[in-house]
């Protein structure tokens, strides 16, 4: 695969691309209403309480965008209290919710966005956001003009990993194994790419389809398996990372006409400015829960280095090559030419 530099492509694109999306949307609609006064915004995820995307995102953006006294509070929802991803997506477009971390929700609603989900499509942490800063303008203002809604950023939730009942360290592992994944076509994807055995799962049933017997196994960043308590119920973690989990701070286009200037930039500024905290608040957090299920258990972790990861991205992409077709493959086939350019 090559990993020639692109030309021409600088941070400042998907910013240009951030911008020009947010000023159509605050100019596109307001039906004569003037931007600005004092607004209170619901940012809602998936996420439990405890979760380092909860701690260190969405409360972080509360206690600083409240800090900077332009009139702006903000309600959490987190643990799905506004339903699951999909239903949130539908609020989002209504204006019902003004924010969101989105991750599966939207590549239902914006199937080409579910490449970026694709198994091993990012080599690592670095490369995601390195595509992000460099190369999503275009896919992003795509997706602000199919579904009214605007990509302010990404936060990194975790690299997903499997845990389960029996040990897992390359593929052939999987042959039989039932696996809870998203019950999305690209997570779907991901279980064939991978050789697993799906079994589509609710996020909020995963620890009771563990618990019966359902499913032998499921796939989340270790912080999100800890923070579901999934390690009650499980054996092992295997730390294969076939992804690069992103949560999408996605925005109501309709919110974004209810505020003014300064407030706007304000909110950008501040979701790009959570981004490196809170990365550097997974990783953290992610290496002391595998410390602690090293030392004290209950899983059992079966490190990097005891997992053929090479053998799952070959076969992953062996199987994206034909399962894509026309403009998606073209698209993953560019993502993953952007490989080894992050410095």
């Amino acid at each position: 695969m090559s990993t020639t530099r692109r030309t021409g492509r600088r941070a400042s694109l998907a910013a240009a691309a951030v911008s020009s999306a947010l000023l159509l949307a605050a100019c596109g609609g307001g039906a004569g209403a003037e931007p600005g006064g004092d607004i209170t915004l619901s940012f809602s995820s998936s996420q439990p309480e405890t979760a380092p995307n909860v701690v260190c995102g969405t409360q972080l953006f509360k206690d600083k965008i409240e800090a900077a006294g332009l009139g702006i509070t903000v309600d959490l929802f987190p643990g799905s209290q506004l339903g699951p991803d999909t239903e949130r997506v539908t609020q989002i477009q209504a204006g019902d919710l003004d924010m969101d971390l989105q991750e599966a929700g939207i590549s239902a609603e914006f199937p080409k966005l579910g490449v970026l989900g694709a198994a091993y499509v990012f080599d690592d942490v670095d490369h995601a956001f390195d595509w992000l800063d460099n190369d999503s303008a275009e896919v992003f203002a795509e997706f602000n003009e199919a579904t009214d809604m605007t990509i302010v950023d990404a936060w990194y939730y975790g690299s997903r990993t499997f845990s389960s009942n029996d040990p897992i360290r390359s593929p052939e592992d999987l042959a039989g194994m039932a696996v809870r994944f998203p019950d999305t076509p690209q997570y779907l994807a991901n279980a064939a790419a991978m050789g697993a055995n799906p079994v589509a799962v609710a996020y909020e049933e995963i620890y009771v389809a563990l618990q019966q017997g359902i499913a032998q196994a499921q796939e989340n960043p270790v912080v999100g398996t800890k923070a579901g308590s999934y390690d009650e119920v499980q054996n092992y973690v295997s730390l294969n990372e076939h992804q690069v989990s992103l949560h999408y701070v996605t925005m109501s286009d309709a919110t974004l006409e209810r505020l003014d200037d300064a407030q706007r930039q304000a909110v950008i500024d501040t979701v790009k400015e959570v981004r490196a905290e809170n990365r550097e608040c997974v990783e953290r957090e992610t290496e002391e829960v595998l410390e602690d299920w090293r030392q004290n258990g209950p899983l059992q972790v079966i490190d990097r280095d005891e997992v053929d990861r090479q053998a799952f991205m070959d076969r992953s992409e062996a199987y994206f090559a034909d399962y894509y077709t026309g403009e998606d493959l073209e698209f993953y086939n560019s993502v993953r030419a952007t490989a080894g350019n992050a410095s």
